[in-house]
């Protein structure tokens, strides 16, 4: 049996019903639309390795395991800080962005054993709908993530941490704290979420590829005599191993164009334990001992990958400094591990454009 093949994922605008929980969503962005109820990350999970300021969702996937019942429903999340500067460090997560996976069986306490309805509702959810689950917790207003803390005056108001209290006081919050109306009807922008769209995924079209090998590797050629050329009175070792070195990253990075250039719009690419990653550079590419077990002890395995066109739809680009990346790897367990329904993290690799390229 050969491997899986690939699924691009594209983000698209979509109506706001169809990103709600109960639809099992694909999305980019606003607060999370949590799987499970019972083990969500607490604000210590979710806070950047690098400066301590709680993280942002990014998207999440909707990745079922057909073959397996205690994860009939599967998703899988990803977080990461709203500071440019945590990102400067390639390699394992510098601590500035986090994957959770978390998986629920067909028959469960929170979802219907019937596939979610097509049409929408017929009244659409407040938003302050979003910010309550069916077992009572409570979820943060400025970021969709567990609340721990609350309003002292209002106790109506649910905060992941004095940060976001802080910021929702600034935003509105001083002024309806003494208006339960306001406060259950409207929720104001604090400037904290990304951009929110719906996943669409669709298999990838290998067969109309046209890579031309022979001709890259004609270039290749050229390159290095050309190279050999103009610094003949350099080292000859060292001018090898920057000819090699070059090639080798240019003819990766060439890959990646080429692979890309029939859909240049995907922001995802998933093919769980089937095709490994696209890389986009021949720096910093994993070992496989680079990838930690899981703490089942089962190994981890290529699951999907993000790419740097979603750094368009997250509006991130900045005159100063921004968030920036080549791809991101997400690795997940290879048994899909049931760790009591909690919320378990994954591990992500991040691989930055190289400077040769």
């Amino acid at each position: 049996m050969g491997s899986p093949g690939v699924e691009l994922g594209f983000a698209e605008e979509a109506a706001a019903w169809r990103l709600g929980r109960e639809q099992f969503p694909c999305k980019v962005g606003g607060r999370p639309a949590w799987l499970g109820e019972a083990g969500l990350p607490g604000p210590a999970e979710l806070r950047c390795g690098v400066c301590g300021q709680p993280c942002a969702f990014l998207l999440q996937l909707y990745a079922p395991l057909l073959d397996r019942p205690d994860a009939f429903h599967r998703s899988l999340f990803l977080f990461g800080c709203r500071r440019p500067s945590c990102y400067r460090l390639a390699g394992p997560a510098p601590g500035c962005l986090k994957v959770l996976r978390n998986q629920l069986p067909r028959k469960n306490d929170t979802y219907s054993y019937d596939p979610p309805p097509e049409e929408p509702p017929v009244e659409p959810p407040l938003p302050c709908g979003n910010l309550q689950l069916k077992c009572g917790a409570k979820l943060c207003r400025v970021c969709g993530c567990l609340a721990p803390k609350r309003c002292s005056k209002c106790h109506s108001a649910h905060y992941c941490s004095q940060d976001h209290q802080i910021k929702d006081w600034k935003a509105g919050h001083k002024v309806s704290c003494s208006q339960p109306d306001a406060l259950n009807s409207v929720i104001p922008d604090h400037n904290f979420l990304f951009p929110e769209y719906e996943i669409v995924r669709e298999p990838e079209e290998i067969d109309a590829l046209n890579i031309n090998e022979t001709e890259q590797e004609d270039l290749d050629k050229n390159k290095a005599a050309s190279t050999d050329e103009t610094f003949d009175s350099v080292d000859e070792n060292f001018l090898e191993a920057m000819a090699k070195h070059e090639t080798q990253d240019d003819k990766i990075f060439q890959k990646f164009k080429e692979r890309i250039s029939l859909d240049p719009e995907q922001i995802i690419r998933y093919c769980r334990d089937g095709e490994g990653p696209l890389w986009i550079s021949g720096e910093n590419i994993p070992q496989e001992t680079d990838i930690p077990d899981c703490l089942c002890g089962a190994k981890r395995i290529f699951e999907f990958q993000v790419m740097p066109q979603l750094l368009n739809h997250l509006k991130v680009d900045s005159i100063e400094e921004s968030i920036d990346w080549g791809t991101l790897a997400i690795y997940t367990c290879a048994k899909s591990c049931n760790m009591s329904s909690h919320y378990v993290e994954e591990f992500i690799w991040k691989q930055d454009i190289s400077s040769s390229v």
